[in-house]
């Protein structure tokens, strides 16, 4: 009977041993998912993307003024940083020479 309680606790000890080292093992093959995959390879593109571009504001008067990321610009200016000509002012917009169009917010046109 001593001899039945001595292997049952040895073999529930065994079986315990053998659980923690599985478990242990399992929590040490997993990857962290916020890490990038193996053969990651951080590729830099030579194109730039485009830069946003705010129109700021609208000044009309005998000459109209824009101004487009905080720089004071007239039609035939260029955008600088973006190579982009001012090719027309209007009331509540802006159009660039790649035919981009920049628009006042609602809130600020309306009076």
């Amino acid at each position: 009977m001593l001899l039945n309680r001595i292997s049952v606790s040895a073999l529930v000890l065994v079986v315990g041993s053998l659980m923690l080292l599985t478990t242990h093992a399992k929590a040490q093959s997993l990857r962290d998912p916020t890490l990038p995959g193996q053969g990651y390879v951080a590729v830099s593109s030579s194109i730039a993307p485009k830069q946003a571009m705010v129109l700021n504001s609208i000044v009309n008067g005998q000459r109209a003024y824009a101004v487009i990321n905080n720089n004071i610009l007239s039609v035939g200016d260029t955008v600088s940083g973006i190579g982009l000509r001012v090719t027309a002012i209007g009331q509540d917009s802006v159009t660039l020479s790649d035919g981009r169009k920049l628009q006042l917010f609602q809130s600020i046109t309306e009076r």
